[in-house]
């Protein structure tokens, strides 16, 4: 299984988390979706392409993008 770790920024508090775990989760192929706050990423298992994750964060109003 694949992991992708994207850089999120925007988030503010629990809830921006679980809302970006949720819109992680929507995306096909998503297995699992780990968020910290405290790192601001996502780590997320499956096959889902990077550029749908970002897109699916994008959409709940915070910004991703490929950590390095």
């Amino acid at each position: 299984m694949d992991a992708t770790t994207l850089k999120v920024t925007g988030m503010t508090c629990n809830h921006c988390v679980m809302a970006v775990t949720k819109a992680l989760k929507s995306v096909p192929g998503v297995e699992s979706a780990d968020v910290s706050l405290a790192k601001a990423q996502a780590v997320v298992k499956g096959s889902a392409d990077t550029q749908s994750l970002i897109a699916a964060v994008k959409e709940e109003g915070y910004e991703a993008a490929l950590a390095s």
